[in-house]
């Protein structure tokens, strides 16, 4: 392939970042880096009615999180610019009067209660209506109307929209490196609209004529693109420009396998659907994002490359240098891929091993002000007892409290299980034993009390189980030996006689 690859991310500044905006800019990444191409961000903010303050910033926020930032784009300026449709308004008005001067495109003067009109009265008669050759005669265009009409209008100001000409009785036959052939039989397109009366470009010509002025070579867009296809490669036709090859990925499917994936799924079940957290300017309303939920941002593309993508093999875990070499749109599927919230947690789990404890003690540290008194050092090798049954940085502090204050109260299932008849008696010689030893290392603490154990020929459940619930106040953490070690002797000491006073 061409080391010329050049590949866009096109997303609306309409609100924030979707997990399914998400994938498609990683599937960009991944095909640009792996043929050493450009990976573009554009920002499409032709509708300007829903424009949102803060998107734009938030979806350049996103892509840095997930370490796929793009290597052209706003700020990033690399001769194809600018990147904002909003600031190329003079460029598709051009092209726009070319197509109409070619006969591929017209003026249509339709007023929006017209068109409502022919729609309600199709409904009435159980019909669909669409804008296209069957009618286009019959309606308010330059087709209809004279040219000295039409420059009259035109010369008044009249309000008009540029609509192209789908042609009748042809058959377009389209290539999609997913889908593959794709036929379509002109007959049943409408004829779009290209230039709104605002002076605005719809999606359809800004997007068609940016990626030629850009020079992209793949477009590689989500599913729900796919109906516009027939109506892009008539464009790259009309103007007798060479098309790009196309790629629609599969959508992103409910955890239940049903529908496209929506923020009111996330709500419901209880995960969010949004890279970072959103904070609405317009309702206040704040949406949750995963890394504010405490994902690595490794897992969450990890998972991502997931949806609608197999490497061919039984490797799940790939680092993204690793997801670069992998990656391959012929591998891309069909078929809708299911969101699964337990497996990216599965996934930052195993993130979360990777990480230093240092970094992750760093992290745990900022959270809680308990902590605020203990070194990293200290708060780092606690982290290195519990980590492996942790998901997420928040699940820390109710694995690893003990580690810094000494329970308060005595879970009373575990109470009952562990204090039998003799075991205070039994703890009393355990506190002499304890304060005798010098080196208060996890060897030595070993070697003694079960060595003491042993030779009393003491059932060792009768020692460790009191001794635990005195450490933690319950029946659960890593070895007792590694608690004792590292709170040290005298808390030690002092949590033994605190469960003797208090039982």
């Amino acid at each position: 392939m061409s080391n010329n690859v050049r590949v866009r991310f096109a997303p609306s500044p309409t609100g924030p970042l979707h997990i399914g905006g998400v994938r498609t800019a990683l599937f960009n990444y991944l095909f640009a880096k792996k043929h050493n191409g450009t990976f573009i961000l554009r920002i499409e903010d032709t509708d300007q009615n829903r424009y949102v303050e803060g998107a734009e910033q938030y979806i350049i926020d996103a892509l840095n999180w997930c370490n796929i930032p793009y290597d052209e784009g706003p700020g990033k300026e690399g001769g194809f610019g600018p990147y904002r449709q909003s600031e190329r308004k003079a460029i598709y008005k051009q092209y726009a009067d070319q197509l109409i001067a070619s006969g591929d495109a017209y003026y249509a003067f339709d007023t929006a209660e017209t068109l409502d009109f022919h729609r309600k009265d199709h409904e009435e008669k159980g019909k669909t209506f669409i804008y296209n050759w069957h009618n286009r005669e019959k309606l308010s265009n330059s087709i209809s109307l004279s040219k000295e009409d039409v420059e009259k209008r035109l010369a008044n100001g009249d309000e008009y929209v540029i609509r192209f000409k789908s042609p009748k009785d042809e058959t377009l036959y389209l290539t999609d490196m997913i889908r593959g052939d794709i036929k379509i039989d002109t007959n049943i397109l409408d004829d779009k609209v290209l230039f709104k009366s605002d002076g605005m470009p719809t999606y359809h010509l800004a997007n068609i004529v940016d990626d030629h002025l850009m020079k992209i070579t793949h477009v590689i867009r989500g599913e729900e693109w796919l109906p516009s296809l027939a109506l892009h490669y008539q464009l790259y036709q009309a103007f007798s420009w060479e098309a790009p090859q196309f790629a629609h990925l599969p959508l992103i499917l409910k955890p239940t396998g049903t529908g496209k994936l929506s923020k009111r799924d996330g709500d419901k079940l209880g995960f969010p659907v949004f890279p970072l957290q959103w904070n609405d300017p317009k309702s206040g309303e704040l949406s949750r994002g995963y890394k504010e939920d405490g994902y690595f941002p490794e897992a969450m593309i990890n998972f991502l490359a997931f949806l609608g993508w197999n490497p061919g093999t039984e490797q799940e875990l790939f680092s993204l240098n690793e997801l670069i070499d992998a990656f391959d749109l012929e591998r891309v599927h069909k078929a809708g891929a299911r969101f699964d919230p337990e497996k990216i947690k599965w996934f930052n789990h195993h993130y979360m091993q990777e990480q230093s404890n240092v970094q992750l003690a760093e992290a745990f540290k900022l959270q809680h002000e308990t902590l605020s008194g203990y070194d990293i050092e200290y708060i780092a090798l606690v982290i290195g007892l519990i980590k492996e049954r942790a998901t997420f940085i928040s699940d820390f502090w109710n694995l690893s409290h003990y580690f810094f204050v000494a329970p308060q109260s005595y879970d009373e299932k575990a109470t009952k299980k562990a204090f039998k008849e003799g075991t205070k008696e039994l703890l009393l010689q355990l506190v002499t034993i304890i304060k005798s030893i010098e080196d208060f290392s996890v060897e030595t603490l070993q070697n003694e009390i079960k060595g003491w154990i042993t030779s009393n020929q003491i059932g060792f459940g009768q020692i460790m189980m009191p001794l635990r619930l005195a450490l933690v106040g319950e029946l659960q953490g890593p070895d007792v030996f590694d608690i004792m070690f590292l709170i040290g002797k005298q808390e030690t000491t002092k949590r033994l006689e605190n469960v003797l006073a208090t039982l």
